[in-house]
């Protein structure tokens, strides 16, 4: 019988499932909740934010994201290849607020990266989760409708060290492969400091509230 899945990220970077015995829809139907029950759950980097509110908010730096990636775009050369990075947990997917497996995507976002792989952005995910998550997190990623062109996490031997270092280096080897990173999406100043990217778009973390 289907089971419901309290889902949180553990501190190695792994997916940690809770099973209760409530029914829920199987995953593979499984709709985005327009309002999820927040308190269902208890998730590091939880935030005290209201969904609505958070959407609105993660609207507005899409909403900017695609007008400046419509423009770039199209005034790629032949030559280029450009390409757009994107941390995960709440900036690619709904981490803090989910109560299900898959977790859902950030809608926005996923508009986004959708538009731009329709123009020939490549899409890769730096994320500091660790290489041990890696299959349930690409699993994850394509069922929520992102395309993965590439996914870098950091070995578990690596779990400790910055991740603003650890994201730089892989946005380094990102462009050392022949990338023109055009944007980088996160929601924490660790997913973007260090450059490597033509622009950067900070979705809201409130603080530190929500990682």
């Amino acid at each position: 019988m289907p089971v419901r899945s309290n889902v949180f990220i553990s501190a190695l970077g792994a997916v940690v499932i809770t099973v209760t015995t409530a029914p829920f829809a199987d995953a593979s139907s499984t709709a985005l909740p327009s309002s999820p029950d927040s308190s269902s759950v208890d998730l590091p980097g939880r935030s005290d934010v209201p969904y609505e509110i958070w959407q609105k908010d993660v609207q507005e730096v899409a909403h900017r994201a695609s007008a400046y990636l419509h423009a770039r775009t199209r005034s790629l050369k032949p030559s280029e290849r450009a390409a757009i990075v994107l941390d995960i947990d709440n900036s690619a997917l709904e981490t803090a607020y989910a109560d299900e497996l898959p977790i859902p995507p950030v809608q926005a976002v996923l508009q986004v990266v959708v538009a731009a792989r329709s123009n020939g952005v490549k899409i890769f995910f730096v994320t500091a989760r660790t290489e041990i998550a890696d299959a349930a997190t690409k699993a994850n990623l394509r069922h929520a409708g992102y395309p993965v062109d590439g996914l870098y996490s950091r070995p578990v031997t690596k779990a400790l060290e910055s991740p603003a270092e650890f994201k730089t280096a892989k946005r380094k080897e990102i462009e050392r492969d022949g990338y023109t990173i055009v944007a980088n999406i996160g929601n924490t100043v660790t997913d973007l400091v260090g450059g490597h990217a033509e622009r950067a778009f900070k979705l809201p973390d409130y603080d530190g509230k929500l990682w």
